[in-house]
Order: C-alpha cells, then structure tokens, then sequence
C-alpha cells in the first residue's frame, strides 16, 4: 500500500485554547495511540491534504524530533459549517498486528449485460478488511467480465486474497439490472409475437 510522509511536532499543552492557536497557526491538532502510551502532536494541515482529500486509503509515515512512525488515519473531526479539519486521530502499525480499513473497490472489465442495454448499479464503494499492515491491498477488484443482465456480485464471490474482508457475505457490491429501454424493447418484442 502506498505510503505517505508528514511531519509532526510534539505537543506540550493539551486543552481548547493551544487547539485554537495552533488552528489559527496552520496546525490541526492530532493524536497518534495504539503504541505503548498515546502521543499529542501538531500536523500542517497543508501535509495532510494527500492524506484526507483523496478516495485512495494510504499509510501514513510520521516524522516527530526524527522518530518516524507508521500509522493509519483512524478518525477525523471538521468543523461543522467551514469543514475545515478541526482534529484527526492516527493509529500506530505493528507488522504482526492485524488492523481493519475500509478499502475502496475497483471495477475492471466489460459487463457483457451493460453491452446489451443493462444499467450497472455500485451499491457498495468500500469494503472493510482485516490484514496485517504488509497485505494491506490498495483497492479490492471486482471483476463485471461475467454480469449478465439481472445476475449480481456478491461479497462471498471474492475469492483467493492475503486479507480477510468482514462486510456480510450477502451483500451486494454490483449488479447489472435491466434498464426500462430494453424493457420496453422486450415488451414491444413479446407483442410483436402475438
């Protein structure tokens, strides 16, 4: 998975008024847990542009006094009328531990049932998966190579990956369901037999 590098102070005050002075620097607030105790830092907000305003899922290196970490962006807070990010929450990386991320999912392929008129309907754009942080993916792929008119892909009809997805086996991620042209074509066809 692709990584990205930002660089972060350490945070001697922690409270509402150091929050607002460093907003009103440039900073945003962060939190950086999972590890042996949790550590307070200041981020550029400009460094974590590549890192929120994408629909990509990357790993985050953080550089605090030259101690580099490797994190995931665990939660965020905007500010509810200027969006502006207000704070964001990292959680720390260990090779041996198993993390859960929401991972987009790539279409590839021709549906042969769009080809013939159908509608493609995405009805999920990310799945959950559990992996260790090596076999982490950077998008699940789904194949429309076979989607026929009316027939779906499911969660459970992903097969063979180093990762573990744990959204319900039933749920849909694509269809391909018939259009009201080509029902109409159809109807018009049925009459036409009469």
């Amino acid at each position: 998975m692709k990584t990205i590098a930002i660089s972060g102070s350490p945070r001697e005050n922690v409270g509402k008024r150091d929050a607002k002075e460093l907003r009103y620097e440039g900073k945003v607030p962060a939190v950086l847990y999972g590890g042996k105790e949790q550590q307070h830092l200041a981020v550029v907000i400009a460094d974590l542009r590549d890192v929120i305003y994408t629909p990509e899922v990357n790993f985050v290196e953080i550089d605090v006094n030259g101690t580099k970490t490797k994190a995931i962006v665990k939660d965020t807070q905007f500010h509810p009328l200027t969006d502006v990010l207000m704070h964001i929450d990292f959680l720390q990386l260990f090779d041996e531990k198993e993390i859960v991320m929401e991972i987009p999912v790539k279409l590839t392929g021709t549906s042969p049932g769009v080809k013939m008129g159908g509608k493609l309907i995405q009805k999920l754009r990310k799945l959950r998966v559990k992996a260790l942080p090596a076999n982490m993916p950077q998008n699940v792929e789904v194949s429309l190579e076979k989607l026929e008119v009316g027939s779906l892909f499911r969660v459970r009809d992903l097969k063979g990956q180093d990762y573990v997805i744990t959204n319900t086996p039933e749920d849909t991620i694509v269809s391909v369901a018939m259009s009201r042209a080509l029902k109409q074509a159809e109807t018009e066809a049925a009459k036409g037999k009469k």
